[in-house]
């Protein structure tokens, strides 16, 4: 459904983005040169990687997440390696990023993904410059779809559904990855007993108050958060503390999104505000039938221009 005007903003927003190319290795784990690092969380590294068979010249079209070393001994942060490695491979979808090959059975624990050219939607979303809201239906409505794929064919949950989870290449076709906090609606975990909690401020409520079990309807509300930052330039809520971020998500209503965009549609602030409904029921029924929505409203905005 791409067109020459959802594609031209977005090409623009990557301008300063692009990667610079290095040959040298850094390293190597198992049959993998690693070349340069990506970036690292408190729970593993990100390397541009090629096969040690290919000739270094040839660029490295791979990347490497590796568990940090200090978390080998950790059973909780190795389930969740291997759950990611399980689900890459398990369910198959255009916006899902698929595991190639892993090791997770023993240290060194990593996966291996292709090399996805782009940025994060978090990095798109920090230059400050608004996409068209088609564009923002867009995107949103392929990592939607992806959790419909997720759910269904998998029965999991992503759990940590936010733009920096959201690759966006320079074309707008966008990929939902790391599935390192996915988990079964039966599983029913406080978030504070994670080894790394999601980003808290794209949490849905019930996942804070207690073991309360999580369903679909928690990656729901995060996809409404992140729709409400993607049109509105800001999250619903903002806080220093996470006990007060975590307040705010359950009691407080978020300002209308049509108060920070002027002639936002209605059935489009409809949709974000069902998405953060605090009841996991009030939420629309399942990731399909938000993708088949805004689809509708995706068609609406392009009319309407």
């Amino acid at each position: 459904m791409a067109t020459v005007e959802q594609v031209t903003p977005i090409r623009a927003n990557f301008a300063a983005a692009a990667p610079v190319e290095h040959h040298k290795a850094v390293g190597r784990i198992g049959p993998w040169q690693l070349v340069r690092m990506l970036s690292e969380s408190e729970l593993a590294r990100v390397y541009l990687a090629r096969p040690l068979s290919t000739e270094a010249n040839q660029p490295a079209s791979y990347v490497v997440k590796v568990l940090r070393k200090e978390w080998w001994r950790d059973p909780q942060a190795i389930e969740m390696q291997r759950r990611a490695a399980w689900i890459g491979k398990q369910v198959s979808h255009p916006h899902l990023m698929p595991v190639l090959s892993a090791n997770v059975q023993q240290a060194p624990y990593y996966l291996v993904s292709p090399k996805l050219n782009g940025s994060s939607l978090a990095d798109i979303l920090e230059q400050g410059n608004p996409l068209p809201l088609p564009v923002t239906l867009w995107i949103v409505r392929q990592v939607v779809e992806a959790l419909a794929a997720l759910h269904e064919s998998a029965g999991m949950i992503h759990a940590d559904v936010k733009p920096g989870n959201i690759f966006v290449s320079p074309e707008g076709h966008a990929t939902l990855i790391d599935f390192g906090f996915a988990h079964s609606p039966s599983e029913a975990r406080h978030w504070s007993t994670r080894p790394v909690v999601g980003t808290l401020s794209y949490v849905a409520p019930e996942v804070v108050t207690s073991s309360l079990s999580s369903s679909i309807a928690c990656d729901l509300y995060s996809v409404g958060v992140t729709l409400y930052e993607m049109i509105a330039g800001r999250l619903p809520f903002e806080a220093d503390a996470p006990d007060e971020l975590v307040r705010l998500h359950r009691e407080m209503t978020p300002d209308c999104v049509r108060h920070s965009v002027a002639g936002l549609p209605k059935p489009v602030a409809s949709l974000v505000h069902r998405l953060l409904a605090k009841e996991p029921l009030r939420r629309p029924e399942s990731a399909a039938a938000v993708a088949e929505e805004l689809m509708r409203l995706e068609i609406e905005c392009f009319s309407d221009r």
